[in-house]
């Protein structure tokens, strides 16, 4: 069995802060950029860490695996985050291993299992390594995965704000594999109202412009519940027409609570840019060029918005709070770049949660 070399390059595209193995035919332990993945490509087999910076600098010393406090031949890896652990330059799975170092062999598993992380422990010099809350693992063709985010099997089509550079592409498929540009192998009517929707009245309307993603199931959940999968859109498979030729079968979102009846339709959509520009009282949106990119430097951000908002219309970012794009419930922060969700137990980094006004 050997790891997909798609999966390695897609674990190096969503982890991009170091790569660590530990090779199971020598128990060699090397480290390397995550970019540098093509070196799993062999039949030697192996155990590797590709890391997401959470908590902790981005460098080799927090690249996993982490020597287990003075013990020579034990090693950690871990996948997830260990809240109250860590500081600005050690991560907390380093922290985790060092104070492993400290307790008696035999207590690693209750340690290690009172987390919902995944972990694996290897002595070198016995050759062995161990798996702990190996529920909570994926395995596909006899390679065990500790998340199933790297497992991009599903093809999605879009046609509204998620589409590439868009606002909700920004908060759900940054980190998905874009595949490149198409249009919907049978005419769709798609309607622009505020927001588009299609409806799967095939013949009717146009070749409807989306952008295809690769994602994973995970990726692919969330999706759902955005589009409020299968209550008010429904996801169902059709043929898309890539621009290179290719036609994929790809799950697009249509809108089961609206119907045709004879409006304006589209084969494309665009959405609108606003900027914001602070004042001492509020903020407001600038329409005028030069304004807006003004208003764009010395904020260091963009917003999006489908439709301009009034003058008198306030927009208060101290009350915003975020909450968890899986069920939409309130997060917490974890003091580093992090939030938590106490209700689905989701981990996101600050660019994957969503805002709102309180």
């Amino acid at each position: 069995m050997t790891l997909p070399k798609e999966v390695a390059k897609t674990s190096s595209r969503i982890n991009p802060h170091g790569l660590g193995v530990i090779w199971l035919d020598t128990f060699e332990v090397t480290y390397h950029q995550s970019n540098q993945y093509k070196v799993l490509d062999t039949d030697r087999p192996f155990i590797c860490h590709f890391r997401y910076a959470t908590v902790g600098a981005v460098n080799q010393s927090n690249t996993h695996p982490f020597r287990c406090g003075t013990n020579k031949h034990e090693w950690l890896m871990m996948n997830g985050t260990i809240r109250g652990l860590g500081d600005a330059q050690r991560s907390d799975s380093r922290v985790l291993a060092e104070s492993l170092g400290e307790v008696p062999r035999h207590t690693w598993k209750k340690v290690l299992e009172k987390h919902d992380s995944r972990f694996v422990t290897i002595n070198t010099r016995n050759r062995t390594f161990q798996m702990y809350n190996k529920h909570l693992w994926v395995q596909r063709d006899g390679v065990w995965y500790s998340k199933g985010n790297v497992l991009e099997d599903n093809l999605v089509a879009v046609y509204g704000t998620l589409k590439k550079g868009y606002s909700n592409y920004n908060r759900f498929l940054t980190f998905s594999k874009h595949l490149g540009g198409g249009n919907t192998e049978n005419k769709y009517p798609m309607i622009i109202s505020g927001l588009p929707y299609l409806i799967e009245m095939k013949g009717i309307g146009y070749n409807v412009e989306v952008d295809v993603f690769k994602v994973s199931d995970s990726v692919l959940a969330r999706l759902d519940a955005l589009e409020g999968h299968p209550n008010w859109y429904r996801r169902k498979q059709i043929p898309i027409k890539m621009k290179d030729g290719r036609v994929l079968t790809c799950w697009i979102y249509f809108n089961i609570a609206e119907k045709y009846r004879g409006q304006e339709v589209h084969d494309t959509y665009t959405q609108t840019f606003a900027y914001v520009k602070q004042s001492e009282s509020k903020k407001w949106w600038e329409e005028d060029e030069e304004e807006v990119i003004e208003a764009e430097r010395k904020l260091g951000r963009q917003l999006y918005f489908d439709e301009l908002m009034d003058d008198d219309d306030e927009f208060d970012v101290k009350n915003e709070k975020p909450i968890c794009i899986s069920c939409f419930n309130d997060l917490e922060h974890d003091g580093f770049s992090n939030y938590y969700c106490g209700s689905c137990g989701g981990w996101f980094s600050e660019n994957e949660v969503i805002t709102y006004n309180a």
